[in-house]
């Protein structure tokens, strides 16, 4: 019995044994991982214990601690393995960085959206103060803060950070490596700085998160965005660890241009704050 010409072409472009992980496309399949599984969890204890602990429940603190360490250590152990595969496998092609890069993108967006929320807050108590606060904003009794002292220092300390960072990224895409870690260095010391001064400031601060509608909006905004910049410093100082130990080049180096974006995106929220809360909010 004769065989089809068809089946007989194709049987013979078709190896009898593909060989394993043969990808024919640039993108990268990833292997099964537990730690969004992880992660998920990690999530649901911190967010549960902080609600039971704000409410008074015994275990409140301890289910909080643990969630919040399984968080830091799932975080570890994820962004160990992202750096295996891009570094020592070779997985993030050119198809994959545009992917990445395209994913930074959409989460700047959604942390836009997040900060425009509080914000939103604001600028309604700001624009209309009901009796209950005095009819005028800033608030009857509230003290704000002097805008010209602690936050002119930390506007110039991140608009500093946002300059060196851009020398380091002009530097490693020009091939000067001991240029590159040198503004990587200087930004994270100006990024602890701004944290130290924020620290400073809430310490001193003359009213309290629980102080009405004003500080509810002002430790949220300012609290908000100090948790970023805490992020982006550890996002900045796995970069220079990473740098240290040549993972980037001049033309594959996708996590420091994600911690990059991060960073200026921090920038430009804090100008807006200093802005709105601190300059235009201090007396409308």
């Amino acid at each position: 019995m004769l065989r089809s010409p068809i089946r007989s072409l194709s049987s013979l472009s078709t190896p009898l044994t593909a060989p394993r992980n043969s990808a024919r496309h640039p993108f990268h399949i990833v292997d099964p991982s537990p730690w969004p599984f992880v992660a998920a969890f990690a999530a649901f204890f911190r967010v549960t214990g902080l609600g039971l602990y704000r409410h008074a429940f015994t275990l409140g603190f301890t289910l909080f601690s643990f969630g919040l360490v399984a968080v830091v250590l799932t975080a570890i152990l994820w962004w160990r393995d992202i750096v295996r595969e891009a570094t020592y496998e070779g997985h993030h092609t050119r198809a994959v960085q545009a992917g990445l890069r395209a994913g930074r993108v959409l989460f700047i967006v959604s942390e836009v959206r997040l900060f425009l929320a509080f914000f939103w807050a604001f600028f309604n108590a700001a624009f209309a103060p009901g009796p209950q606060i005095g009819a005028i904003w800033p608030p009857v009794g509230i003290e704000v803060i002097n805008p010209w002292i602690l936050p002119l220092l930390n506007t110039l300390l991140l608009l500093t950070s946002g300059a060196s960072l851009t020398w380091s990224h002009a530097a490693l895409l020009g091939g000067y490596r001991v240029e590159a870690r040198t503004g990587l260095v200087l930004t994270i010391v100006l990024a602890t700085l701004f944290t130290l001064c924020q620290g400073y400031e809430y310490v001193h601060a003359p009213f309290t998160i629980s102080d009405g509608v004003y500080g509810s909006t002002f430790y949220r905004l300012t609290g908000l965005h100090g948790r970023h910049v805490l992020v982006g410093t550890i996002f900045l100082a796995v970069s220079l660890v990473r740098r240290r130990r040549h993972h980037y080049t001049v033309g594959s180096h996708i996590g420091f241009e994600c911690a990059a974006w991060y960073w200026h995106f921090v920038d430009v929220v804090w100008i807006f704050l200093f802005l709105a809360v601190y300059t235009w909010g201090e007396g409308i």
